[in-house]
């Protein structure tokens, strides 16, 4: 009698958001954000499902030899925090936006300025093992802005609001960087992957400072 052989099935074209997700080693938020702004390509089912195309995804993957695609940052990290402080609510919570006098306004605006330097900075560390100092100076950063904006009296929800407007403006000339220097997709998407990571660590330190000082 002849053996029996069992063959696996063939992979499916498509992925839900959550396969998709996983494979890039993103959480299914960032990549439904993605798929919202028409940076990654999806369809919706009739049932409301987004799908992905299984060699999209795969082409999106991080190379782990890919190289550090901000080594030697130059004129970025200045034009970035140019493009942030640009407008004129920069960084400053929204409540206290016509009570705070110009010196408070300037310094929320260098506050802003220096969690830019600190993450594009931390993103630009070719050390393996990276040491980490820069990003534990931008959490500590981010933990005095939340606790300095409650004691102007912006609310968690007005100090977040001034930070989404950070993140808009760091992710947007992020991506904007990697266009000039011609990344390819895999490192292009390392890139914003690692950096939305390291945003979303700002983001729960600025919570807690802003917590800390409203208790």
């Amino acid at each position: 009698m002849g053996s029996l052989t069992s063959t696996a099935p063939p992979l499916s074209p498509w992925l839900s958001l959550g396969e998709a997700s996983r494979l890039l080693g993103i959480t299914p938020a960032t990549l439904r954000r993605w798929a919202d702004h028409g940076d990654v390509a999806a369809f919706v089912t009739p049932g409301g499902h987004r799908r992905f195309a299984r060699s999209a995804i795969e082409a999106l993957v991080p190379r782990t030899s890919a190289r550090r695609p901000l080594t030697g940052l130059g004129d970025s990290a200045t034009r970035v925090a140019r493009v942030y402080t640009r407008s004129g609510r920069a960084g400053r919570p929204a409540a206290t936006g016509g009570a705070l006098s110009e010196a408070d306004r300037a310094e929320f605006k260098e506050r802003g300025r220096r969690l830019l330097t600190l993450l594009l900075d931390h993103l630009a560390d070719e050390r393996r093992p990276r040491s980490g100092a820069k990003m534990a100076e931008a959490v500590a950063a981010a933990s005095e802005y939340g606790r300095r904006a409650a004691s102007l009296g912006a609310s968690l929800s007005e100090t977040v609001e001034a930070f989404v407007r950070f993140r808009g403006a760091f992710t947007g000339e992020l991506a904007a960087i990697a266009r000039r220097r011609r990344l390819d997709t895999p490192e292009a998407t390392a890139l914003l992957v690692e950096a939305d990571g390291a945003v979303d660590r700002l983001l729960v330190a600025l919570m807690n400072g802003h917590g800390e000082r409203a208790s």
